[in-house]
């Protein structure tokens, strides 16, 4: 596809920005995660679902950071929602952080289109320096130009202000009259977090949660004991106990006869 054809939006509900391969590509492969398939999340989607379900019924609804530990369904979610609501108009636009300079562009090109856009970035985070996020502030709250009611932003990342935090930012703030005045570096960090209306926070798995996740990948008459014994094995080898882990303790084990 030329960069100047119009993209076919009812042949696909999610694709591709990359600037290098001249503008959209179509998400072949979508992956088929299915909403009630995710476990330990129950928070999360309900208020994920609830900011998406109002957003494609045309009434308010808010930008969503999901933030928080790793491997513990933040983009999984994602994807199940693509799955979920693409049947209602839905369409999503991932968008790499090397990116985001084009986001102007890019809703350009989507905002008079009979379909709701999520512009998605996966494991956003910016670093001392790096001026992308200026793009982004501008798509998430408007600058002279407001931004058109068919485009949300959706992005995932582990930290929670999406710019790093160095102790020095903390040791310029200063007190006066009584009141605390941030230092400007922490200023920038907040100011870009508080642009999503809505934060939903992911934590590391407890172990009873973890084992319920991979029994729900183990379902049947199998020995329960010997196979979460082996899971929190293979979860203490990783150092790591989240859905990510219990997927690839799957992977492993799937074809192991004690757990078939």
């Amino acid at each position: 596809m030329s960069a100047n054809e119009p993209f076919d939006w009812s042949s696909t509900p999610a694709a591709v920005w990359r600037r290098h391969r001249a503008g959209l590509r179509a998400v072949r492969r979508l992956d088929p995660v299915q909403w009630g398939s995710l476990t330990g999340i129950d928070r999360q989607q309900q208020a994920l679902a609830r900011n998406t379900e109002r957003f494609l019924a045309g009434e308010p609804s808010n930008n969503v950071l999901l933030w928080g530990a790793r491997g513990t369904g933040k983009s999984s979610l994602i994807k199940a929602m693509v799955n979920r609501y693409q049947e209602k108009g839905l369409r999503v636009i991932e968008v790499d952080k090397d990116d985001l300079v084009n986001l102007p562009e890019i809703v350009d090109d989507i905002c008079d289109l009979p379909y709701r856009f999520i512009i998605f970035c996966d494991d956003m985070s910016f670093d001392a320096g790096e001026s992308g996020y200026k793009a982004l502030k501008s798509v998430l709250e408007g600058s002279l130009e407001m931004p058109p009611e068919n485009v949300r932003v959706y992005a995932t990342s582990n930290r929670r202000h999406l710019m790093p935090e160095f102790m020095s930012d903390n040791l310029k703030s200063k007190a006066q009259d009584g009141e605390i005045h941030p230092a400007e570096a922490i200023e920038e960090q907040v100011s870009l977090a508080d642009r999503f209306g809505l934060q939903l926070s992911f934590y590391a798995f407890p172990q009873e949660l973890y084992l319920q996740a991979v029994d729900n990948l183990f379902p049947g008459d199998i020995d329960r004991e010997a196979l979460h014994l082996e899971a929190i094995r293979f979860a203490t080898s990783k150092g790591v106990r989240n859905g990510r882990t219990a997927q690839q303790f799957f992977r492993q084990y799937a074809g192991d006869k004690r757990f078939c």
